[in-house]
Parts: C-alpha cells; structure tokens; sequence
C-alpha cells in the first residue's frame, strides 16, 4: 500500500456512519457488540495486565470495547477512519466520566510511522473484515506494540457455514446485524490471519472461537473456530 493510498472503504465507513447515533443502544443495531463485548473483554484481560497499561484500539468506531479497557484502569487511545462513530465515542466519554480515554481520527498505518513501539496492547476487533489489505493493518499493529506486548484481533471466518451464520443467519433471517453489515468475499481465514501475523513479525498465543445461540441468545468462547475467531499475538520481547 503506497502512503498515499488510504486503506479503507469509503461505503464502510458511509455505512457505520450512518448507525452511528445508534451505536450506545443496547437493544439497536449494535446488540451484538454490547453482548459479545464482556466476553472480549474478559478474554483480553486474562491475557494481558490492563491496569496501568497503554493501550491501542483500532477501528474502535463508537467506543463499546474501548470504553471498558479504559474501565478497567487503561490509558486508551482508540482510532478509527469513521468521523461520526468517534464523535459519538467522545461524548459517551464525556457524559460517562471515563478517565484515561482519548480518541482520534487517524489511520492505523499513519500512527505507526508516528508511534511505533508505544503501546503495551493494541486490539484490533471486528475491523479487518472491512478493509481492502488486512495485512497491511495487521503489519501496523505488530509495528505499534512495544516489545514483549500483545496484539488481540478478531474476525469472520470464510467458509459455507460463516456465509450461512453471519450473513444469511444474522443479517437476513435473526436481524442480529444490519443488511449488508458484511461481504463475504472479505472474510479471513484464520490460517491466512496467521500468516499476516507471522508476517509481520508477530508470535501466534492463542485462537478461540465465538459461538451463538439464537433461542437462549447466549454467546460464548469455544475451541471452534469456524465462524466467528479471535487471535492473541505476541510481539516477541
């Protein structure tokens, strides 16, 4: 990717801009995000010391993960290329009280030839699937963590079931997600995800699957991988 060439799609960040004033609704098109959000943020912190910690969210859009690290004594920066999901993340901030929280419209390649090597954790949730080069985001966050620190990401897997869950299941028949919220074509392997990651220079931790049930409406972490994944990655010390 040349530096002048942005790595983002205009229609994606359109899409979530529109929403946006909708992101802090528990109930509205973000239901998922508030629901699966304690679950990550649990997994996170099992993983990584938060308290005290500089932390890095990218593609954080209206706030939900970045709030709750900041919650859980983080110094968080979280970017995203969306300018009304980050407006919408400042003022929650400010009508919340979050301490330690600051956003910023920023491109994640263009902070880490500003910052590199500055953060303790940088996560990087639900994003990858929405940009034209993953890799390329994957290579800056391996760049922003400091030596010793670790890089979480998740994504959709790409396979028949992944198609029928995330996309025909959750967007067209459950309502779970917006029409139109994913392109299939953009769904991540979790081998290929790997890849980026060593790649960029990055050990692979630990993978786990995200599981959903439509009747109880209960989501929870598991060994399988094949829809909904998450990544744990260490940048060697």
């Amino acid at each position: 990717m040349s530096e002048t060439t942005l790595n983002a799609d205009p229609q994606e960040l359109a899409k979530f801009g529109e929403l946006a004033h909708r992101w802090w609704d528990p109930d509205g098109e973000f239901r998922p995000l508030h629901q699966i959000n304690p679950l990550r943020l649990d997994w996170i912190a099992g993983l990584a010391k938060l308290p005290g910690a500089d932390v890095l969210d990218v593609g954080c859009g209206g706030g939900i993960l970045a709030e709750s690290m900041a919650r859980r004594g983080a110094r968080v920066l979280g970017i995203d290329l969306s300018t009304k999901p980050l407006k919408v993340a400042q003022l929650h901030a400010l009508e919340t009280g979050v301490e330690n929280l600051s956003y910023r419209e920023v491109a994640v390649e263009q902070l880490a030839s500003e910052r590199p090597a500055s953060f303790d954790v940088v996560t990087c949730m639900e994003m990858l699937e929405h940009v034209p080069e993953p890799a390329s985001v994957v290579r800056a966050c391996a760049q922003l963590v400091k030596p010793g620190g670790r890089v979480f990401f998740s994504t959709l897997n790409r396979n028949p079931k992944a198609f029928l869950f995330a996309i025909v299941g959750a967007e067209h028949v459950l309502g779970l997600l917006p029409k139109g919220t994913h392109e299939y074509a953009r769904f991540i392997k979790p081998s290929e995800l790997a890849r980026y990651g060593r790649d960029a220079g990055l050990e692979i931790d630990q993978m786990k699957g995200m599981e959903y049930n439509p009747l109880t409406r209960r989501y929870w972490l598991s060994a399988r991988t094949d829809v909904n994944y998450l990544l744990a990655c260490r940048r060697p010390a």
